[in-house]
């Protein structure tokens, strides 16, 4: 058994927020690991800006204003720079990379990485690619997130109605979906729904200028509703689950700072297939022609689509297919690989 400890400085969570209550990526991945870590016989303390200690799933978590475990046999610090340098006498120090890597370039994080030399955890090949070279470090490791198992247990199923999904952050790329979907995609297929679950609430930005940027993507989404555009509020992980049963196809157009989307591999775990471009780490989570398509430009990505919609014969074959081939890594795959770094 080791003894682990995690830490983040980003919102505030911990594992019973993410049973009862969206959240982004990061946030799932961290509670992910942590839980899956304390399933394998690890001792395993987090800390966040949690409200208060709680101890869920066989994780010890705690404020990280608390006093942290000075020792420990794996330390790793989550995406922000305060917590590089936590549990001063770590075996091994890991730094967990969420966003693309050019931050680290700051002063602030160049220093800490200079002094501490902590290997650096990415997940896919583009997000290793935004690695500055000049960057200290002990080494950098690809390591995918993990796919919760009430993702990776889909069955086959019937084609859907003609219902498309969109479940990431608003500012990436909603607005230009949603231009997609009025001018070219409803009106090939009258009958389809475009179905949103997304708001600020998940990435803890109530009443930032983050958050009324997305309100007023999301307002105009309410404004489509005569086009089948449906707005809901987030949801967590098991009703998200179910929803997606019932849809067709993921729509996301990708973005520049999507390293890993969590969002697409959950979705085609399940079986959805989706359709999306090039942007980001997208593309890594979709295989061209066999589980969806990965669109070259806004025309590619909207005849996709409309087929999508309308090929009950082409999207059983991209079902099958997902469900076959893209499961994903489960946490305790993804907490093995971590638990080799202690070495």
């Amino acid at each position: 058994m080791a003894a682990v400890v995690m830490a983040d400085d980003g919102i505030a969570f911990d594992g019973a927020m993410a049973e009862s209550g969206p959240l982004g990526g990061a946030e799932t991945a961290f509670v992910a690991l942590a839980e899956a870590l304390a399933r394998r016989g690890h001792r395993v303390e987090a800390r966040s800006n949690c409200r208060a200690a709680l101890a869920h799933k066989g994780v010890a978590w705690a404020p990280l204003g608390q006093p942290i475990p000075a020792r420990c046999d794996l330390y790793i610090g989550n995406r922000g720079h305060r917590v590089i340098g936590l549990a001063a006498g770590a075996r091994r120090r890991l730094f967990w990379l969420h966003n693309p890597a050019g931050y680290l370039r700051k002063p602030r994080n160049l220093w800490r990485l200079a002094w501490y030399r902590p290997t650096l955890i990415v997940t896919g090949q583009y997000h290793a690619r935004t690695v500055p070279r000049c960057v200290p470090r002990r080494g950098c490791a690809i390591i995918p997130y993990g796919v919760l198992d009430l993702f990776r247990s889909g069955e086959e199923r019937p084609p859907p109605p003609p219902r498309a999904v969109f479940t990431s952050n608003p500012l990436r790329g909603l607005d230009w979906l949603l231009d997609q979907w009025e001018r070219c995609i409803a009106p090939a297929v009258p009958s389809a729904e475009l179905h949103i679950y997304a708001g600020p609430a998940v990435y803890g930005d109530a009443g930032s200028a983050r958050a009324e940027a997305m309100e007023r993507i999301l307002a105009r989404a309410a404004t489509l509703a005569h086009r089948g555009v449906r707005r809901h509020a987030p949801l967590g992980r098991e009703a998200l689950a179910s929803a997606l049963r019932g849809m067709r196809v993921m729509l996301y157009r990708g973005d520049p700072g999507e390293t890993f989307c969590l969002s697409l591999a959950e979705a085609q775990a399940l079986g959805v297939p989706a359709v999306v471009t090039r942007l980001g780490a997208v593309g890594e989570r979709v295989v061209d022609g066999v589980t969806g398509r990965v669109a070259a430009d806004a025309a590619e990505f909207a005849e996709a689509a409309i087929v999508a919609l309308r090929d009950d014969a082409l999207w059983s074959r991209w079902h099958r297919a997902s469900l076959a081939g893209q499961r994903g890594l489960s946490w305790d795959d993804v907490a093995a690989r971590f638990e080799a770094l202690i070495g």
